[in-house]
């Protein structure tokens, strides 16, 4: 076998290509789109290269034919808020081989090693935690969502006989939007909203302007006291809003205000992923007038919860079921109107307890588990899962 670094358009299709083939046989799996994937490795589309790098290998059999890739990245300002620089690998497929995922796992280690780092997490991304984040280890039966790795189960054999160890898991809740919500729910909103300073809504009549400037507050805030998680500039907002905008459903997007300070957000969108299904991997003309044509037929019935946070001051004071409440009124309307039938949030990890009691209130039952493995490269240094945090945010 033979590795070599993505350096030419040929080596790029390659690695965009190669997933195709493993997962032929596996009737869940859908097809990331091509376009979301350069995006990472593309510096104009992706502002984390600005404080970092990353490098991309594809690894050949003897019949010079790809059996495995991997993307190894370092994002300076996460990288040295750990206890040890730590960089990251992601984007790995491979065949069930461990030689072959070693000789992927070593060249990685190498990079990361000869760029200062002392450690990897894997496979992680490039850019935010809600994609492309965690190596799945239960719920191979459900299909994935939009940018969210789905996996063969040999995977994880791969990454722990390397000596990966489980630094977290992550959590995807899933509840039909049905039979309403939790009744101390609805009195602790009720209790809020005796108060008088307090407004939820969703985004219908806020411009996308304010809409960004408001996001960009309550995660920088909401999400300060993450050891490895660095605030978000108004660039990368205006970004994320950019990609978004033609998915966005405004109704999905809510926020929470004290007076005019806005300290609380949930953030869903429709799952794409049930009509990205059936476009390969491409988002051409054609795909595009296919997709706007089954998202107006009602092909999209299930929606992805992205992110929900509260500002640390506001946090386990009636806030989160303040908001819970405001949205369950919309999704279970008499006139059943909503059109939405399911939903899934993304990922919550077991380092946020708080966060799991919420969904669980909700009525979320866990449908998928996935893990972020960590490897220290010094094997005789004492491992450390993720510290605990006690707060009402996730990714």
């Amino acid at each position: 076998m033979r590795i070599k670094e993505v350096k030419s358009s040929r080596d790029e299709h390659e690695f965009l290509t190669m997933p195709a083939r493993l997962y032929q046989d596996l009737p869940h799996w859908i097809r990331p789109l091509d376009k979301d994937v350069l995006a990472v490795f593309d510096p104009k589309q992706n502002p984390h290269f600005a404080d970092g790098i990353c490098a991309r290998w594809i690894l050949k059999d003897d019949t010079h034919t790809v059996c495995g890739r991997i993307a190894a990245f370092i994002d300076y300002k996460s990288a040295s808020k750990n206890d040890q620089p730590t960089g990251g690998v992601g984007f790995f497929e491979c065949i069930n081989n461990y030689e072959a995922a070693a000789m992927l796992f070593d060249t990685s280690k190498h990079w990361l090693a000869t760029n200062g780092m002392q450690a990897m997490d894997g496979p992680i991304n490039f850019g935010e935690r809600d994609k492309w984040w965690g190596l799945l280890v239960d719920g191979f039966d459900h299909e994935p969502n939009y940018c969210i790795n789905y996996n063969p189960p040999y995977y994880k054999t791969l990454f722990e006989k390397y000596g990966f160890q489980t630094y977290f898991n992550q959590y995807t809740y899933y509840r039909k939007i049905e039979g309403g919500i939790d009744e101390g729910i609805r009195e602790r909103a009720e209790r809020i909203g005796r108060s008088g300073n307090f407004v939820f809504c969703n985004i219908e009549k806020i411009p996308l302007e304010k809409v960004g400037h408001d996001f960009q507050e309550v995660y920088n805030h909401a999400w300060s006291s993450y050891p490895d998680i660095v605030p978000m500039t108004q660039r990368q907002v205006r970004m994320l809003l950019k990609q978004i905008k033609p998915i966005m459903d405004k109704k999905l997007i809510w926020f929470g205000y004290y007076g005019e300070r806005p300290i609380a957000f949930a953030i869903m969108l429709p799952e794409v992923n049930q009509v990205f299904k059936y476009m390969n991997g491409k988002l051409g003309l054609w795909q595009k007038l296919k997709f706007f044509w089954l998202f107006r037929r009602g092909v999209i019935t299930k929606i992805l919860g992205v992110a929900f946070g509260v500002v640390p001051r506001f946090q386990r004071k009636g806030v989160e079921s303040a908001m819970i409440d405001a949205i369950s009124r919309m999704a279970f309307d008499e006139q059943n109107t909503f059109g939405y039938k399911e939903i899934e949030h993304n990922w919550v990890g077991d380092f946020n307890p708080q966060m799991m009691k919420v969904h669980e209130m909700m009525g979320g039952t866990i449908r998928k588990t996935h893990t972020t493995f960590r490897y220290l490269f010094d094997r005789s240094k004492p491992f450390r899962r993720a510290p605990e945090v006690n707060s009402t945010r996730h990714h």
